[in-house]
């Protein structure tokens, strides 16, 4: 999707020009991931048109294996405006124009299974089961437990103008995040679309994934993971870093970037925490959806971190248990520093949808 940012503060009726730039929630994960050196796979639709000339183009200047998108003669690129103020906030205005764009027209027909699925991390997110029948079918179908699948990583983005109402998200978005192993939920957006308060609350409704995390912005992130051989939680909590915020837009997407990121090079929970706050904290800093990413993961100290000993009342294992380890747009991953293609066989690291 590409966004149109706004030149300065305030209303979308005050703002006098945009600048176009690249937006939505699996490129954003994808680019960032590709910045940081791994090799990871967007596969999408857009528009046979000039915006999806920029997009395809933008998107793999980062690196990014753009051939999985396919080019639709027939319906046009999304596209959004927005302010600058906080997601969250009242004064926040987004318009989007995707209804009835390229990448609403994906189903399980025109994306297979096998294509989305051949990575190691499967990347997707509450944003394309929104779009259309089809798109819910497609995430509905990539996120059904199965033999042999890669990890399975989800990020709730629930976005309000995108649904009909909180019932509808809650009944469609729960399912779905249930068949992850890997969930990424803010606490203002699990309140917002499922009707759960608080990170132990989302826990008790999500005990199926393996790992998840819930976010609460600036006051930092909570991580459950279930410990092997018990069906207990370890629990660990991380505190933001200070920044002072340009702009909130991509900073969910940039911390999923790094925790997976740091989860590929194999570092402890508490670390990918820590290096999903640094991803979310660069982007913070600048006016769009995506920044140079941090520095390589590494497993260094990581202030404040408090870890919850595991719970006698944990959640047991969901059904299926883990299946294996990859969005609107899919996107494949491969830990270790970048490295060119050398055929259609190499593998990847992340696919994101």
């Amino acid at each position: 999707m590409v966004a149109f940012l706004p030149s300065r503060p305030g209303r979308l009726a005050d703002v006098p020009a945009f600048t176009r730039a690249v937006g939505g929630a699996e490129s954003n994960t994808a680019c960032a991931l590709a910045a940081a050196g791994h090799r990871v796979r967007w596969i999408s639709r857009v528009g046979a048109d000039g915006f999806g000339d920029h997009l395809v183009a933008a998107v793999a200047a980062y690196g990014v294996d753009v051939s999985g998108v396919r080019r639709d003669p027939h319906r046009p690129t999304g596209v959004y405006f927005r302010t600058a103020a906080d997601r969250a906030g009242a004064a926040h205005e987004v318009v989007y124009h995707r209804a009835g764009s390229a990448a609403s027209a994906m189903s399980p027909r025109n994306v297979p299974y096998e294509e989305a699925a051949a990575g190691r991390v499967l990347h997707l997110t509450g944003i394309t089961p929104a779009l259309s029948p089809g798109c819910r079918d497609l995430v509905a179908a990539l996120t059904a437990r199965r033999p042999g699948r890669p990890l399975v990583s989800f990020d709730l983005n629930h976005r309000p103008a995108l649904w009909p109402g909180p019932a509808t998200a809650r009944r469609v978005l729960l399912p779905l995040a249930r068949g992850a192993d890997l969930v990424f939920a803010g606490e203002d957006e699990a309140a917002d679309a499922l009707g759960l308060h608080g990170p132990d609350a989302v826990r008790q409704a999500l005990p199926e994934p393996e790992v998840l995390v819930v976010k609460a912005g600036a006051a930092g992130a909570t991580a459950f993971a279930r410990e092997a051989g018990t069906g207990r939680d370890a629990r660990v909590r991380v505190p933001a870093q200070r920044v002072d915020v340009v702009s909130y837009a991509g900073a969910g997407d940039a911390f999923a970037a790094g925790y997976l990121d740091a989860a590929l090079r194999g570092l402890p929970l508490a670390a990918r925490l820590a290096h999903g706050h640094r991803a979310a904290a660069a982007v913070l800093a600048v006016p769009g959806d995506l920044a140079p990413p941090p520095g390589p993961a590494a497993p260094v100290p990581v202030p404040g971190a408090v870890p919850v000993p595991a719970s006698a009342t944990g959640p047991a294992p969901g059904p299926g248990g883990r299946a294996g380890g990859g969005g609107a747009d899919c996107g494949r991953l491969r830990p270790g520093p970048r490295r060119p293609h050398t055929g259609p066989d190499d593998d990847e690291e992340v696919r994101t949808r």
